[in-house]
Parts: structure tokens; sequence; C-alpha cells
């Protein structure tokens, strides 16, 4: 019993998930600015920084995490709920990074109407995330737990709205563009754009497990 008591007992961890969450909105607008801003070195340069700070923060918020789990003798949700959960979300600032190194490294040279659609959708993909997170800690409250549900629901419709543009980009993108090294690279950045909205699809069934199982 004595032994016990003198482990730690739950830890921070919902704040840690809301941490992370705005680290993920804060690498979204900064890409959204990057697209926005793309014709600007000067801004380019700055944007692209940005989206590595926030997933640089993210990745010190996950590391904090996958620690306490180690560290806490009883955690307010499954442990591997926590792990898989901020894994996860972790997964989504690396796309997002990634998306912005690809653009550097592939020397893409204009935005497409698609990349601005997608980038779009992703932020207001990430947005929700950082909502529903931000609920978890609420999940002994009915109304908190159904608002948690209605934003994971709400991130599966932009989800299918990101597949559709990505649809109809690729179908654009082989009909229309001549280049054929310009068409690898739109390709590429088009399936990480996407892939983002994915894995922000994934964070919202893992919320939605944990409510379901802890509400």
């Amino acid at each position: 019993m004595l032994f016990g008591k003198l482990l730690p007992r739950e830890g921070n961890f919902f704040e840690m998930f809301n941490q992370h969450a705005d680290r993920i909105v804060d690498a979204s607008h900064a890409f959204s600015q990057l697209v926005a801003n793309y014709n600007d070195p000067h801004l380019r340069d700055k944007y692209n920084q940005d989206v590595d700070n926030a997933e640089r923060a993210a990745d010190r918020v996950t590391h904090e995490v996958n620690k306490a789990v180690h560290k806490t003798f009883i955690t307010p949700i499954d442990r591997e709920q926590i792990h898989s959960l901020i894994n996860t979300m972790d997964d989504v600032a690396d796309l997002i990074q990634d998306a912005a190194e690809t653009m550097a490294l592939y020397d893409v040279r204009h935005m497409t109407d698609e990349i601005k659609r997608l980038t779009d959708l992703n932020v207001r993909c990430c947005e929700r995330v950082r909502d529903a997170v931000k609920l978890l800690a609420k999940l002994a409250d009915p109304s908190a737990a159904e608002a948690a549900l209605k934003t994971c629901e709400e991130i599966d419709r932009l989800e299918s709205d990101a597949d559709r543009v990505m649809r109809s980009a690729m179908s654009k993108l082989f009909r229309e563009e001549p280049d054929v090294r310009e068409l690898i690279k739109l390709k590429a950045i088009y399936e990480l754009l996407e892939t983002v909205t994915d894995k922000c699809e994934d964070v919202a069934n893992q919320i939605e497990g944990i409510i379901l199982e802890n509400s």
C-alpha cells in the first residue's frame, strides 16, 4: 500500500495533450501562411522555420508524455490509449513539416488552387483536433463527451472533403500538366497534404474510442 502511495498518480496528461494540439494548430497555420506567401522568398523561409519550430515543440511534448506514461502509477485513461493518441497526434505535425520540406526540396515554383484548398482543409482539421482534445479532460460531463463526438464527426467530414479535392486534383494534374517533373512534384505534395487529413481522422477515431470507453 505504501509503495502505491509513493508512486506518481495520473500525471498531467490532458494538459500535455492540449499543448501538443496547440502546436499542431501552430504548424498548420504556419504552413498556410507559407502557401499564401510562397512568392516572397523571405516570408517563405520565415514560415518554413515556423513550421519546423512547431514540429520540434510537438516532439518535445510527445517525449514528455511517453516518459510520463512510464513514471505514472495510475493514469487517467488506459496507457495504450495515451501512447497511441499522442504518437498519432505527433504524426500530424510530422506530416505538415514533411509537406513544407518537400516543397523546398523539390523546388516547387508556384502554389496551385488544389494546394490552397487542401491546406485550408488541413487547418480546419487541425483546429477541430485541438477542440476535441481539449474536451478529453471533461469526459465526466456528458455534454462535453457529446460535443467531442460531434467534433470528431466534423473531422471525418473534412477528411471526406479532402478526399474529393485530392481526386479532382489528381485528375486535373494528369490531364493538364505537360511537364513530367512538375507533375511528380505536385503529386507528392497533394498526397502529403491529403494524408494530413487522414491522420487527423485517425486522431478523431482514437478520441471517439477513448470517449466510449471512459465517459
